[in-house]
């Protein structure tokens, strides 16, 4: 499918927030595709269809996983914003025919991160992250890091997205503290 056609789609089908915000992370997608050389038009579309499931409430969501076997983990099936990540994955193949494994996984970690993450992913947990419609403390230094090293910025963001569930009281998924350690390790050549 086309990005005009993606891009037309989603507008009819997300509210217009939703849509805003879809937009805004493809683009945002594009340019750090560009930035550090992964496929551009992949990384539009995933950046739009990120949040696909959004388009569901949580209880239905819990209805699509269980009505197309997606086996959840014990804690995103226990913190319901979480579940449009693995449900919208699932349901892009499903009801928009996107078959493409990169767009897919990229969708299915955006929320979470996950330690081996492909270059599209880290470019969609990044982007739906410092999209500029984000604000929040700390988000101005997201960015500027994005246009420097994609692992700096993307450990800065795993870092406030963990403290934020922390501050919350919300249970945090080991796939963050294993995508945080990744990177730590990486970055530091531990």
């Amino acid at each position: 499918m086309k990005a005009e056609m993606i891009q037309q789609l989603m507008q009819e089908m997300l509210g217009h927030k939703l849509y805003r915000h879809s937009l805004a992370v493809a683009e945002e997608a594009v340019s750090l595709a560009c930035r550090y050389g992964a496929d551009q038009n992949k990384a539009f579309t995933a950046g739009m269809v990120h949040d696909y499931a959004k388009r569901y409430s949580s209880d239905l969501q819990v209805t699509k996983a269980e009505q197309y076997g997606i086996r959840l983990d014990r804690i995103t099936g226990l913190e319901r914003k979480l579940l449009h990540a693995p449900v919208g994955a699932y349901l892009i193949k499903e009801e928009l025919g996107i078959t493409d494994r990169e767009i897919i996984s990229a969708v299915a970690y955006h929320t979470t991160g996950s330690p081996g993450m492909k270059l599209l992913e880290k470019i969609i947990y990044l982007a739906d992250y410092i999209e500029p419609g984000r604000s929040f403390k700390g988000v101005g230094e997201i960015r500027k890091a994005s246009h420097c090293n994609l692992d700096q910025a993307l450990l800065l963001a795993v870092e406030n997205a963990i403290k934020s569930v922390l501050d919350r009281n919300l249970l945090l998924h080991p796939r963050s503290v294993a995508f945080r350690n990744e990177l730590v390790e990486k970055l530091t050549g531990s």
